[in-house]
């Protein structure tokens, strides 16, 4: 089979395209026929080598994580799915499975779970690191309710507009920072306030807000405690916290580690399919083009860059 690979750290340069052996479903596990498999920033930190001193691979490894496809075998002790079943989840060299971008992946049983019924194989691999950071950070550790109200650094990207509608929904009141056309798109989504980041600063106009949601990282992070009421919550994916400010002013810092359990899967899959959640696909390449993908990822495109791996996905 064909995979998308790196046999040394680096730029988008290292990426090939290599002929390997298919996976075999091990214990607890299952292999994927991969239709779709979505690029996130996090891969081009994988890919970089930022982050191996804690998530090592074995090189030359398969890149990429979020993967939609069909079940092609299941190994002993999976008593959730069958072949032929459609699936969206996570693989990933960096967790002990198999890399994403490739045409077949193995991985857990337990990171994956059945794909929305109403969305494609693009779609649906779209929505996996970026659906589940935003539940997890919203229902998970902010635990959202009805009235409050929500800044987000950074709505116009993955995780901020997929945080955007589920905030909607449950019925916050949303601030948020985005520029250029994705002023008007994060408003689309239901934004009750769009600060553009490059003429305002969000500290002088944003007060007494119930949590923060950082998306973008640096010095807004710890700059937007300032801004929480006493008692708030701000959850980063990106920033370390700084625990001294947070504790003088009151409120409560979490930096967040996204794990997409098959529970978060499911979550997100039933607001699909309400049609309370709508993916945002950006530019489809094949998987011959993931070279090309990532150089995409890293030069800004707006919507989730995807590999495609059969015309019909």
């Amino acid at each position: 089979m064909k995979a998308a690979q790196i046999a040394k750290y680096g730029d988008a340069s290292q990426v090939t395209i290599n002929e390997i052996e298919r996976p075999v479903a091990g214990p607890g596990e299952v292999v994927i026929e991969v239709r779709a498999a979505a690029l996130n920033p996090f891969d081009t930190a994988v890919r970089q080598g930022y982050v191996s001193e804690n998530m090592p691979l074995t090189l030359p490894a398969t890149l990429g994580g979020d993967i939609a496809g069909v079940v092609v075998e299941v190994g002993e002790g999976v008593k959730e799915f069958e072949v032929g079943d459609t699936v969206y989840g996570q693989a990933g060299a960096y967790f002990g499975a198999s890399g994403a971008f490739a045409e077949y992946a193995r991985t857990g049983a337990d990171r994956i779970t059945t794909a929305p019924e109403n969305l494609d194989f693009k779609e649906a691999a779209s929505l996996v690191l970026v659906g589940t950071s935003a539940l997890q950070a919203l229902r998970d550790h902010i635990d959202l309710k009805p009235g409050q109200t929500i800044f987000i650094h950074g709505g116009g990207g993955g995780i901020g507009s997929t945080a955007i509608q589920i905030a909607k929904h449950i019925g916050v009141h949303v601030i948020t920072t985005a520029t250029g056309e994705n002023l008007e798109y994060v408003k689309k989504l239901g934004a009750d306030e769009a600060i553009d980041y490059r003429s305002q600063d969000f500290a002088e106009v944003v007060h007494d807000v119930d949590a923060v949601l950082d998306l973008v990282g640096g010095d807004n992070f710890n700059k937007s405690l300032g801004i929480l009421k006493k008692g708030g919550i701000a959850v980063s994916m990106i920033a370390q916290p700084d625990e001294t400010r947070a504790k003088e002013l009151g409120v409560r810092t979490i930096r967040q580690f996204t794990r997409a359990t098959p529970e978060r899967l499911d979550a997100l899959r039933d607001l699909v399919e309400e049609g309370i959640l709508v993916p945002r696909i950006g530019t489809v390449f094949k998987l011959s083009e993931a070279r090309e993908a990532f150089i995409a990822l890293e030069g800004g495109t707006k919507g989730k860059v995807v590999l495609k791996m059969k015309a019909e996905s």
